[in-house]
């Protein structure tokens, strides 16, 4: 799998022949400034809930891509009222077999709701399975106990977790979560983008490697063969 960097939690993964997308936050992003976005495509958009920081060019790339969104129920229902209706509405705990590979939602603790007070519904991650390998999206979350469960029945090969603090889990419970889902691969994301969430890199990959594990805090526009 290729997985290539686009700033923030936005990622985009090539898997079974299908390029995937994840929590498209680029334009408003200064730090992604270098992504040209009619260069960014996506067959499937995962959008993991609904603050802005992980949507805001969700519709202008579904609409350049003609891409299928994926996300829960209120958030398919929202971008409906927007127009666009090229939706797949999934829930915690549902699983679906796409032609490329196998989605599962999973649980995510964090808030999510839409600029106009919408209600978007409760937060996820997703597990994903294509090309024989497994990964985890963590989307923005604290530590639970759920990971558990990933790890015991999933074995992740890589995953994405929230390294930033203040608003999701910081890099010490990162570390944690990487044990509860048997992962030794990260990829760390939702860091550096705003004040709050600056991290000391050097810090986050002692503390990976004191643990046995790799993490790759990616530069913008970097890509990862997996």
């Amino acid at each position: 799998m290729k997985v290539k960097y686009l700033g923030h939690s936005c990622f985009q993964v090539e898997a079974g022949g299908a390029t995937l997308l994840f929590d498209p936050f680029i334009t408003p992003n200064q730090l992604a400034s270098s992504i040209d976005m009619k260069q960014v495509k996506a067959d499937y958009i995962f959008i993991s809930h609904a603050h802005q920081d992980h949507m805001a060019d969700a519709l202008q790339l579904a609409k350049q891509n003609n891409s299928t969104m994926v996300a829960n129920w209120e958030i398919c229902s929202w971008f409906n009222t927007q127009g666009w209706h090229k939706t797949h509405p999934m829930n915690t705990g549902g699983k679906w077999t796409f032609d490329w590979g196998e989605v599962k939602f999973t649980n995510a603790i964090h808030s999510s709701s839409f600029g106009d007070g919408c209600d978007g519904g409760n937060p996820q991650g997703f597990i994903i399975k294509a090309d024989g390998k497994t990964f985890y999206y963590a989307g923005d979350t604290s530590l639970h106990m759920d990971m558990q469960l990933i790890g015991k029945y999933n074995k992740p090969d890589f995953a994405f977790l929230p390294v930033g603090s203040n608003f999701t889990m910081s890099y010490e419970d990162a570390v944690i979560a990487a044990e509860f889902i048997q992962c030794n691969t990260i990829i760390g994301m939702h860091f550096d983008t705003f004040p709050y969430i600056v991290i000391n890199h050097e810090q986050v990959q002692q503390a990976f490697t004191a643990a046995g594990k790799t993490i790759n805090l990616m530069e913008i526009g970097a890509t990862l063969d997996i």
